[in-house]
């Protein structure tokens, strides 16, 4: 297992910038149309990775429940496009559900393999972020799975200055072995 970041470990000063997204790639709000690519871009996540804890791929009813949930609460829930298909998605949740919390998010970014090193991570960020801010949201909380398919997950959310908050070492256990998280926040102006 790779060494997780310490939680004092400062941001890198150099940072890495993906390649340029695809002119055609555009960042909009989910409907419910977009449902079925989003489970099946999680899915392979789910079963193939532990990035997610979840052990069971959420259905597209599961996520019409989270898309209405999430609109309810004037948080976004994104897609990104190349050429008109869905590659992405993007939307934030509340951190935790007492009232305390309410200005206070948890960021989930999800790309198809295609889309990956191409910028639409970085495109969807830029858009959640936004958003967020506009919903009133004051902090925003990364949770990063020690796992190599998140390996572009820590450098996206540093690259949009959030900051190792802390690690949570063997909190899950997925495909039988112990997985650690990262934390990271970044307070949004």
């Amino acid at each position: 297992m790779p060494p997780l970041p310490s939680p004092t470990e400062p941001s890198p000063t150099t940072r890495t910038t993906p390649t340029a997204a695809p002119a055609s790639t555009t960042v909009r709000a989910a409907v419910a149309d977009d449902l079925p690519t989003v489970a099946a871009i999680l899915e392979p996540y789910v079963t193939g990775t532990a990035v997610t804890f979840d052990e069971q791929a959420p259905d597209v009813a599961a996520w019409r429940q989270r898309l209405v949930d999430l609109d309810a609460r004037g948080l976004p829930f994104l897609v990104a496009e190349v050429d008109g298909a869905v590659v992405g998605y993007a939307y934030a949740s509340p951190w935790r559900p007492k009232a305390a919390y309410r200005y206070t998010v948890e960021d989930t970014i999800y790309l198809a393999p295609a889309a990956q090193g191409r910028g639409v991570g970085s495109l969807l960020m830029t858009a959640l972020l936004e958003a967020c801010s506009r919903a009133g949201v004051r902090q925003v909380v990364a949770v990063v799975a020690d796992d190599p398919a998140a390996a572009g997950s820590l450098p996206l959310h540093r690259r949009f200055g959030f900051e190792v908050a802390g690690v949570l070492r063997d909190v899950g256990v997925k495909h039988g072995r112990s997985v650690s998280t990262t934390l990271l926040q970044r307070t949004l102006p």
